[in-house]
C-alpha cells in the first residue's frame, strides 16, 4: 500500500508561485531580481473597499454565511452580469467562491466523467490542464497561434470537437497571452458549438480579466451570443479588476438554478462559505461611485506599460512579441534567442531527467533569474501537452514602468551572452 493516492501524480501546479523559491535562492546569492512572474496587480485594494471589510469585522460579521454567497453580493452580481452581457441572470444562478479557481474544479467535477474530452486553450491558465488530468478526463489542447494574436477561429475549435467532447474552456482576455476574442470571433465560435455540440456540453468562459482591456476594446462574453447562455458557465472575480488578489473573491454564473445548487453543495463540502466580510467589500467594489475612476487609472497604467514593453522586446535580436489587447501580460517568442545562445544544442546534451522537466524556454527562464536577475515564466508552465517545440516566455507587466525598462534591458543583454549561457549549463545548477 502506497502512502499517496495514485491520482496525486496527475496533479499539476501553477509555477508562477513555485518560482518564488528560485527567486529567494537567487537573492540569497546576492542577485537583485526584477519580478515578472506573478499575475497580480501591483496596486493596493482601494481604501473605500478596505473600509467596508474593516467595518464589518469590527461589528462582528465574522460568522458563517450562506454557502452560495450573501444575498447582497449575489444580487449585485446578477445586476452587473445582466447589464454587461445583455442577458437575464437571477441571483439564484450565482455561486460565490474564494477566488476564481474553485469554479474550474467544480465544473470538471460536476460535468465531466473520466475519459470524456475537455478542450482548453494552450497556452492557457495552468490549472486548466492540471485539473483536467486530475479528474481523469482527456485533455484536448487548442493551440493558440502567435500570428493570430493568440485568438482562434471557429474552424480550429470545430476540428477538435468530437462526440466525446463534454466541456470547452474559453478565456478572454487571456492569461498568459493577453489575447482577446473579438465579437466576430465569438459569434463564429458560438455557431460551431451550437451546430456540433449537444445540450449536455458546457462552455466554461473564464472572464476574470474582463475590465482590463486596451485600445478601446469592449469585453464580449460568449454567453451573450445566440443560443449560448443556456450552455455557458461565466466565471469572474475581484482579484484582477479591483486589485483584490489576496481577498480570494470570485464567482460563477450557472446556466440554471439546479446547476448552481451543485456548485453550492461543493462549497458546503469543501469550504463551507466564502468569508462574509470579504463579500461585503465585494459589493462595495461594484456599487461605489469611486470604482470606475480607480479601475480606469489602473488599466491606463497597464496599457502604458504594454506600449513600452512591446516595441522594446521586438527590438531585441531573436525575440518577437505580439501586441496584447488585454490583461497585463506580454508573451514574447524567444525561438531566435534560443538559436543565438545555442540553447537547443545545450538542451540536447543534458541528462534525460533534466530534459524531461525543462525545455529550452525553461533553461532561459532559469538563466535569466540566476545570471541576470529577471523572473519570468516559461511556455510549458501554461500547458505542457504538445508544446515541446514552442518557445515563449510570459512577462507580467503588473510592475512599475521603471522596473519593466530595467528588466527588458537585462533580457537584451542576456540574449547576447552566449558564453554566459554556456557557462550556466556547464555548471549544471538551477537548470530546473
Amino acid at each position: 500500500m502506497n502512502l499517496f493516492a495514485d491520482r496525486m501524480v496527475t496533479l499539476g501546479t501553477e509555477n508562477a508561485f513555485k518560482v518564488g523559491a528560485e527567486i529567494a535562492k537567487a537573492e540569497s546569492q546576492g542577485v537583485e531580481v526584477i519580478r515578472f512572474n506573478l499575475g497580480e496587480p501591483d496596486f493596493d485594494t482601494p481604501d473605500f473597499i478596505c473600509k467596508v471589510a474593516c467595518d464589518n469585522l469590527m461589528k462582528g460579521n465574522t460568522h458563517y454565511c450562506p454557502p452560495a454567497g450573501i444575498p447582497s453580493l449575489r444580487e449585485t452580481l446578477a445586476v452587473e452580469v445582466s447589464k454587461t452581457r445583455n442577458i437575464a441572470v437571477k441571483p439564484e444562478q450565482i455561486v460565490v467562491t474564494p477566488g476564481a479557481k474553485p469554479p474550474i474544479c467544480y465544473t470538471l467535477m460536476t460535468y465531466v466523467n473520466p475519459g470524456e474530452e475537455v478542450i482548453y486553450p494552450s497556452p492557457g491558465f495552468p490549472i486548466y490542464e492540471s485539473m483536467i488530468t486530475f479528474v481523469g478526463a482527456k485533455p484536448v489542447p487548442l493551440h493558440l497561434q502567435e500570428s493570430k494574436g493568440f485568438s482562434f477561429s471557429a474552424d480550429e475549435l470545430g476540428d477538435l470537437i468530437t462526440p466525446k467532447t463534454k466541456l470547452i474552456i474559453i478565456n478572454s482576455p487571456s492569461n498568459p497571452t493577453g489575447g482577446v476574442l473579438s465579437e466576430e470571433d465569438i459569434t463564429g465560435i458560438a455557431e460551431v458549438i451550437n451546430q456540433k455540440c449537444s445540450d449536455s456540453v458546457r462552455i466554461y468562459s473564464d472572464e476574470v480579466y474582463e475590465k482590463i482591456l486596451f485600445d478601446g476594446s469592449v469585453h464580449k462574453s460568449i454567453a451573450s451570443a445566440p443560443g449560448m447562455q443556456d450552455k455557458t458557465i461565466i466565471v469572474s472575480g475581484h482579484s484582477k479588476s479591483f486589485a483584490m488578489t489576496g481577498w480570494r473573491l470570485g464567482f460563477a454564473v450557472l446556466p440554471t438554478v439546479e446547476e448552481a445548487d451543485y456548485f453550492t453543495n461543493l462549497n458546503i463540502n469543501i469550504i463551507s462559505c466564502t468569508p462574509p466580510f470579504s463579500q461585503e467589500a465585494g459589493v462595495e467594489a461594484y456599487v461605489s461611485s469611486q470604482s470606475e475612476a480607480v479601475v480606469s487609472n489602473m488599466v491606463r497604467n497597464f496599457e502604458e506599460r504594454r506600449d513600452y514593453a512591446i516595441p522594446a522586446l521586438n527590438a531585441i535580436d531573436g525575440i518577437t512579441c505580439a501586441n496584447p489587447k488585454g490583461a497585463f501580460y506580454v508573451f514574447p517568442n524567444i525561438r531566435g534567442m534560443c538559436e543565438n545562445l545555442d540553447v537547443f544544442e545545450h538542451h540536447g546534451g543534458l541528462p534525460k531527467d533534466v530534459t524531461a522537466v525543462a525545455g529550452p524556454s525553461k533553461l532561459i527562464q532559469m538563466f535569466l533569474i540566476y545570471r541576470y536577475g529577471v523572473a519570468t515564466m516559461d511556455r510549458q508552465s501554461f500547458g505542457a501537452i504538445g508544446s515541446g517545440d514552442l518557445h515563449f516566455l510570459r512577462l507580467s507587466t503588473a510592475t512599475d514602468l521603471e522596473s519593466i525598462k530595467r528588466g527588458i534591458e537585462r533580457i537584451d543583454r542576456a540574449s547576447k551572452d552566449r558564453d554566459g549561457f554556456a557557462d550556466f549549463i556547464r555548471q549544471g545548477k538551477h537548470l530546473c
